[in-house]
Order: structure tokens, then sequence, then C-alpha cells
């Protein structure tokens, strides 16, 4: 991977086209790197399939259930001292970056859901959680990745209904551990600290209006 001047802290690397081996013996390459930043110069593409248009999120309240179809998620927005966000690349494509998601299992209550898939993509367990959406936000799947993911799944859903939480990181940025608690394989490449800004320029496209709202919702925070 190429180095520029990039403040990637903590990065794991993974190369799976370029070991042609199989999964039991790919390598996961950890490193440190001193500044803590944000990504200046990444190759704006991507081999996720983007909308020529990025309809609106549809909401419900959070009262209700989310829309049929769509499977259950958390989405996290953490922000630390400095009111900057954690976002990281996903290793399966290495130019999207996003905050961390996850779904939620059955039951499971998403805030409770929030606070476990945090530490489990991110080694963060010191955050507290600030404030929530007020509402379930949607976002449709391109046909490319829903046939995609209708594989991996094992169930075809139409996309993902979301409940974010806004959660303030208490720790300390050793913390940060792209491999995760151990308990799920990494899905992140590196990471970094963005303004909302970044978050949206660098996110794909058909999960933008989703973060548009996400971050509208939780402005007052980064003041």
């Amino acid at each position: 991977m190429e180095v520029q001047e990039i403040a990637i802290c903590r990065s794991v690397f993974y190369y799976p086209t370029l070991l042609r081996r199989p999964l039991q013996h790919q390598v996961l390459y950890t490193s440190t790197c001193r500044f803590p930043n944000y990504p200046s110069k990444f190759p704006k593409s991507t081999k996720v399939p983007l909308l020529h248009r990025s309809p609106r999120p549809r909401c419900t309240s959070s009262m209700e259930s989310p829309s049929e179809g769509y499977r259950k998620n958390v989405g996290i927005c953490l922000i630390n001292p400095s009111k900057k966000i954690f976002a990281a690349s996903r290793l399966d494509l290495p130019d999207a970056w996003q905050m961390p998601q996850g779904g939620i299992d059955e039951s499971e209550d998403p805030k409770v859901a929030a606070i476990r898939e945090l530490k489990e993509e991110t080694g963060v367990s010191s955050a507290e959680v600030l404030a929530e959406t007020p509402s379930w936000l949607t976002y449709d799947f391109p046909p490319e990745v829903r046939e995609k993911l209708k594989h991996q799944w094992g169930s075809d859903w139409k996309g993902q209904a979301q409940k974010w939480f806004l959660l303030k990181f208490t720790g300390n940025e050793e913390e940060i551990n792209l491999l995760g608690d151990g308990t799920e394989k990494p899905e992140f490449g590196e990471w970094s600290w963005m303004s909302p800004e970044q978050i949206i320029d660098w996110v794909v496209d058909f999960k933008k209006p989703v973060y548009k709202e996400v971050l509208a919702v939780f402005a007052p925070y980064f003041q």
C-alpha cells in the first residue's frame, strides 16, 4: 500500500488478491504510524457500484419496527475530545471509508448492539453514549451488492434499517485495534479521525443520504 502524507494509526493491512492463498493462510499485517490526522490524498475510486442518484433515507419512528425486508443494523458515530469522527477503510473495499456498523442480534437492544459492535470492530470499550437518532434510517443495496450479500448472509435483504448512536471516546488511542476483540473476522484496514465533511466525502454513494441525516442530527455535538 502506498504511503503518502496520510495520518493513519495502528493500521491493519490485508492483501487477499496478492497473496493468492486459501483463507486460512491469508496474513494480517499490523503497523503503527505517528501522525493521527486524516487521509489527505486517496484515489477517489471504489469497486462498489455507485448510484447515479442518492434517494433520501426512509425514516420510521424509533418506537416502530424497521421496514419489512430490511436488515436491522446499528451505526456508531464515535467522536474524540477534538470533535473529530472515527472512520475506517473496509478491507474488501480499501477506498471506501465508513463509520462502524453491524447487525442487531435477535431480541438484542440496539444500544447494547452498538456498544458490542464498536468493541468487535475496533477494540474500543471506553466510550460514553451521548445521543441516538430518533428514528430508523434505511438505505437500499445496489443490485450487485445485494446479490453478493445474499450469498454471504444466506438471506435476501433489500437493504439495511439502521439505528445510529453517538458515542464519545474516553480512552487512549492505543485502545483502538482493528483486529477488534477477536470474536469476529476483521473488517477494516486503516483508521483515522475525520470531520463530518470528510466522512461524507469518503463514504460510498448509496450510504451518503443516511450519513447526511445522521450527521445533521448529531451536528450540535460537533460544535
